[in-house]
This record gives C-alpha cells, structure tokens and sequence, in this order.
C-alpha cells in the first residue's frame, strides 16, 4: 500500500483548505466571535468534500486508522491525527504537534454549547429537543400549555402566518407562567411568514353549513355532530362546533329536550335536538348528515307543550368555491387581485374560460419562463407553464387525482428549477419583528434563497440592540440546498442561530426521490458548521393527527435522533405525539449519534 500516497492525498486537502480560507475571508472576518472556530471549520469540511474521497477511505480503513467519515465537526484535527498515524507507520517523524485529541474534544462541545444557547437544556438526559407549533386555541387554552410542557415540550414554535399579535401575547404569556409552574425551561420561536408564493382569495361562493356526524367503515354514526347556536347579531369565536346565527327568540324560547326540524338543501327532511342552553346560545346534536343554508327555514317543537315556533337562519358565511383540476386541464395565474374561480362550460362541458387564480407574489413572473414546472398545494397539483406574458401564466396540469384534485384560496405555488428573486424579508415580516424581539427567544425565516435574505434580517435586528435574538434560517427550497454553505456563513454573523430543514416545501421544490439524499447532506454541513439543526415537518403527522402513526413515520422520527431538534406539528393528539417521540429518541440515543453507531449492549446477544 502506497502509505506515502496517502499522507499526499491528506495534504492536499489541507491546501485546499488553506487556499478555501482566503477566498472565504470576507465571510469568515464577519461572522460572530463564538462562530470563529465553526465557521473555519465549515470551510475545512467543504474542501474535505470537494472531491471524491471513497478509495482514501477504504484505504485508511484497511490501515485498521480513522477514515475520515465521523470528522463533520473536527475536520483539520481528525485529518493531522491520521497524518500523525501514517507517520507512525512509515517510521518518521510527524510535522505537526500532538495537539489534536485536545481539538478533537473542544469541537464537540462546541456544537453542545451552541445547541444549548438557542434551543435550551436538554431535557431530563434526552439529547435530542423537541419543538412543538401551537395551535390557535393556545391563546386560550393555559391548561394545553402546561400539559405540552410536562409532557416534554422544550421549544414552543408560533408561526406569524396565523393568528394575531393579541393572540401570539397570550400564548407567549400561558408559555411563561406554564414554564415556571413546571419548573422547566421551554423557549418561544416565532417564524417569519417570509415571501411564500401563495394562491390568491377564490371566488365566495353560498353561505352554507355541511353537518357531518362521525361514522364508522360500515357507515354507522358513531357520534352526532354538534353544532352550536347563538344570536345572530353577536359574533361567535370558537372554531371547534359549527355555528348556526338564529334569532334571539329562538334560544330564549328553547329548552333542552326540545327539537328543530327543517329541510336541507337538498330537501332531505332533518332534525335535531337541544342538548343545553348557556349565557352564549344552546346546542344541538345532529345524528344524520345536512346542509344548512342562510335563509333555511326551521320548526323549534317544544318538548313540554308540543308547540311549533318557526325561524329562519342568519346570515353564514360564504363557502370557498374550490377550483377542481384535472390532468390536461389549464388554470390561468394572474397577477390581477381578483377572485380565483373554476373554469366556466357550456352545457356540453366544453371550456368556454378556463379556470383561474392570482398569485400574492406577481412580481415572480419574469423570472418564469415556458416549460418551467409548476407545483401547487404542497405538490399534490402538478403541471407545465405553457406561456408567459406580463400578465399571467398559462399553466397546464400534468398531476392530479383521476377523480380531480381540489385548489383552494392561500395554497403554496412553487416553480422548482426556476431561478426566482424576491426580497425574504416582507414589510409585514418587519412589522412582526417588533413584537418578536420584545417576546421570543429565536426568529425563524421562511424561504430563505441566498445569503442576502439572512443578511437582510440581521440588519433588521441591529434597530433592536438591546435584544439578543437567535436566528434560524429554514431551509426550503433548491436555491436555499444550492447556496447553503454560503447562508450559513451568513446566518453566523449572529449569535445564538441554527438552521430548520423544512423538509415539506424541499421535497416539493427538489423533487420525493432526492429529499432523503438532501437532508442527509443539510445535517452534514450544519454538523460541520457546528450549527445545531432542526428536523422538520409531518414528524408523526399521523400520530398527532389522527392518533396512530404508520411505519415509516416511526422510521422516520428514528432517524430525526441525528438533528439537535425535533419539530412537531399541531394535531389532537400532540400529547401522543410528544410521548411517542420523547420515547424514540431516548431509545435511539442509545443506538446513534450523528452518523455515529454506538456499540450499547444488545439484548439479542444474551445467550
């Protein structure tokens, strides 16, 4: 074996870093002094990887030394450890000090502590946080606030696309009060909206109610659905039972027991029965599906006397009419903000306009270009930009359901593959800012594409310097995946800071088959980096959602114990959810870190 060989090899990749670091001086003069080291580091591992290194590896493991494949967070140390072992073996004398197992421990605590500054303590021994995004009922809810946490919560996420200022307050305030009655450490991140391309309003269509009672696979209810209703000159709040506005003499003269009957809108004769009456209305149960409009009329047939009222429903508010796609239909996006609606057809159904929608961010449009590949709705609506003009792009479906598959108001449009420039940082981002810095621990970007997008927040936070905020760029799109070594250097200008792999919207803009592939590749660099990394989107999406989670799901949250955070998104049944996952990554703990296996005792070797 050409021992010689290899040590020229290894040297050649330490001038490669040498030269990386001059080129990269700018970036690296700017980044924050508790990123000096990491952001070195990070250079070491990009010439580490800029070539092949698969024979030097099984070379240096036949050597029975270190093939370089753990080195993500010691690159420099671990390759003039291996120069040192080569040395040995050739029986000279090493160039280098034996300064490196010294090194070697120092980065691995960095990463430890530049974790800890963002995203808090590790909870009770598990090493691997969890962040939970709270649902809009969190305002409200203080008891759901102080159950998240005890059950194993570190990091409460509120996303700035919903809800309001008012309401992000009562939550921070629930987190804060539920953090110190527990006793547990829990930080707030707020996401950013960012310029996320999305579907314009759709045009509204009747104001109607759909009743659906819950059935089993047979077709058999198995709970009524219940609906509440309260005076229709009063504006109801809630969002969990659906809402009939009635006269007040209709809840003034009802009493439990007593029973409304009508006919939908389709005729079909329904009833329903007072459950209870309160200060705010009275509710009803339904044990059969219907469609209630405004204007329906009602019958209130008193349970005592027998006696027959008759009402008339308020005004609902209009339903969404969805725009319903096909493979080979065309949808029109347009810049004009008016209101989207399905394709218009003569009574042979022959398309006399086709179907459209604005986009929230026109100002995309030049940088489209004919043939591009169009995405909507988190990916489910495919198709190809057939042409382009200055004021709308014609786009036709190539992916859908067989059946059609339903486009709605506010879904995410995506381009992947086209080179789209805007500003990450919109005018109502800045606005948020102002509350975040009073009330949060870290920012989070969304749709982060270049450097300029973090510098551009950061300069933002400099009106703010009595706040130290962690930064947390999301990873989310191919040209974010391209310039990432270049944004992370950029987001080390600050301290504390992580990264998020927002794997939902990647998949989408990369393409399913590569996201394994990228995401592996995003947990390297930030490895390197030394920048804690955030495992994101549909994490046990069933088991939060529904209850129980598939197989792969489980995989999945397995192989999320490699990230320093582990996001899960709101559902009934997050207490589930956080239970499921604290136990995953304690077991897996054990088993893996990073790339790493750890050689625990195995059960099975019990003889």
């Amino acid at each position: 074996m050409d021992i010689a060989g290899l040590s020229s090899q290894l040297e050649s990749i330490c001038t490669r870093a040498e030269q990386l670091e001059k080129r990269f001086t700018s970036e690296l003069t700017q980044v924050h002094p508790e990123f000096n080291d990491s952001a070195r580091n990070l250079i070491h591992y990009m010439a580490l990887r800029h070539v092949d290194n698969r024979d030097l590896q099984e070379q240096l493991t036949r050597l029975g030394l270190s093939s370089l494949g753990r080195a993500e967070q010691h690159v420099m140390p671990s390759i003039r450890a291996v120069q040192q072992a080569l040395c040995s073996i050739r029986g000279i004398e090493a160039n280098n000090p034996d300064t490196e197992p010294q090194a070697l421990q120092q980065n691995e605590y960095r990463l430890e502590a530049h974790s800890e500054d963002l995203l808090g303590a590790n909870t009770d021994s598990r090493s691997v946080n969890i962040m939970v995004t709270l649902p809009s009922e969190a305002a409200d809810n203080y008891q759901l606030l102080h159950d998240l946490i005890e059950t194993g919560m570190d990091i409460a996420r509120i996303n700035c696309a919903h809800d309001t200022s008012a309401e992000w307050l009562h939550m921070i305030e629930n987190i804060r009060s539920a953090s110190r009655e527990s006793g547990k450490e829990c930080k707030v991140v707020m996401d950013l909206a960012g310029p996320k391309l999305r579907t314009g309003d759709l045009l509204p269509g009747p104001g109607v109610l759909r009743i659906r009672p819950r059935r089993d696979v047979l077709g058999r209810v198995i709970s009524p659905k219940r609906i509440r209703f309260v005076d229709k000159n009063t504006v109801w709040p809630g969002k969990k039972l659906a809402v009939v506005p009635v006269p007040r003499k209709c809840i003034e003269y009802a009493n439990a027991g007593d029973e409304i009957r009508f006919n939908d809108t389709r005729g079909r004769i329904r009833k329903m029965r007072v459950i209870e009456k309160d200060a705010n209305g009275m509710i009803l149960e339904s044990h059969k599906r219907a469609y209630i409009a405004t204007g329906t009329k009602f019958r209130l047939i008193r349970k005592e006397s027998g006696e027959r009222i008759k009402f008339r429903v308020g005004e609902l508010p209009p339903m969404e009419q969805p725009i319903i796609l096909k493979v080979g239909d065309i949808l029109v996006l347009h810049k004009e903000n008016v209101p989207g609606e399905p394709a218009h057809r003569d009574t042979d159904g022959t398309v006399l306009k086709p179907a459209h929608v604005s986009c929230r961010l026109p100002e995309i449009f030049r940088h489209v270009s004919v043939g591009a590949p169009a995405r909507f709705n988190d990916g489910k609506i495919e198709g190809i930009v057939k042409a382009v003009s200055d004021e709308e792009l014609v786009i036709e479906v190539t992916q859908a359901k067989a059946s059609g598959s339903r486009l709605r108001g506010n879904r995410s449009i995506n381009f992947p593959g086209s080179d789209l420039r805007h500003h990450g940082l919109t005018d109502t981002d800045k606005r948020n800012l102002e509350f975040i810095v009073e009330h949060a621990d870290a920012v989070g970007l969304s749709f982060v594409r270049e450097p300029g997008d973090m510098i551009a927040l950061q300069d933002e936070l400099r009106k703010y310097p009595d706040h130290r905020l962690g930064v947390i760029p999301k990873i989310e799109t191919g040209q974010a995946f391209n310039e990432l070594p270049r944004i992370l250097l950029a987001t080390m200008r600050s301290y504390p800071a992580g990264v998020m792999i927002a794997r939902g919207d990647l998949a989408v803009e990369c393409g399913w088959e590569r996201l394994a592939e990228i995401q592996e590749e995003i947990l390297w660099l930030c490895e390197a980096a030394q920048l804690p990394a955030i495992w994101a989107t549909q994490v046990l999406e069933g088991k939060a959602k529904r209850g129980r989670p598939s197989r792969a799901e489980i995989t999945d949250a397995a192989m999320s114990q490699r990230a320093d955070c582990v996001m899960l998104n709101k559902g009934p049944h997050i207490l589930a959810a956080i239970r499921m996952l604290d136990n995953i990554l304690r077991r897996m703990q054990d088993h893996q870190h990073k790339k790493t296996a750890r050689l625990r005792k195995l059960s099975i070797t019990e003889l």
